[in-house]
């Protein structure tokens, strides 16, 4: 499969470790230099406006996806290539999956787990085949890893759907094993 189009989910707040923003900023920056473009929730707050900005700054396509009642909230990114306004949640992430090749989670909070869940769940019931790759920048989803692990070992799904999941320690390591590169 080649990658165009990248759908990343992050959270919508900085977090406490700093690491996760220059992690974010060094993500849209490498998709943009890469010439993949950058799908998101359309926000320009958290780490979501840092990966936004960065994808732009370097001269990046952005295609953003936001529903209608949280524009105001995560301040809808307007100046996108692309800017979506749907009208549910489900709209959005339904959006935001079909018009990208590959999937990166950087860490957040519930709304990424909610987007990386319902990512997997439609790749196991064969409605995408689409690589996911987990930037686990600091150790930030070690917990999710043991989840995942746990999940399987008590047989509620089978090791193939856990080997999906592409592990990252880097925005590099991220890109290069969803678009096949070498990490330079």
């Amino acid at each position: 499969m080649v990658v165009t189009s990248v759908c990343v989910y992050c959270g919508s707040r900085m977090g406490a470790n700093p690491a996760h923003a220059g992690a974010a900023e060094d993500l849209g920056r490498m998709l943009a230099q890469a010439g993949l473009r950058l799908v998101y929730g359309a926000g320009d707050v958290g780490l979501m406006g840092t990966v936004a900005r960065a994808a732009q700054a370097a001269g990046g396509e952005t295609f953003g996806v936001i529903p209608q009642h949280l524009v105001r909230r995560e301040v809808g990114k307007s100046d996108l290539t692309t800017y979506v306004v749907t009208e549910t949640m489900h709209e959005r992430k339904k959006v935001m999956l079909y018009n990208s090749d590959a999937v990166i989670l950087l860490p957040g909070g519930m709304g990424s787990l909610d987007e990386l869940f319902e990512a997997i769940t439609w790749r196991q019931l064969g409605l995408h085949d689409k690589p996911i790759a987990i930037l686990n920048t600091d150790g930030y989803w070690e917990p999710l890893r043991a989840l995942i692990d746990h999940v399987v070992a008590e047989g509620f799904a089978d090791a193939a759907h856990s080997a999906v999941l592409h592990w990252a320690e880097t925005p590099q390591q991220a890109v290069a094993c969803l678009t096949g590169t070498k990490i330079q």
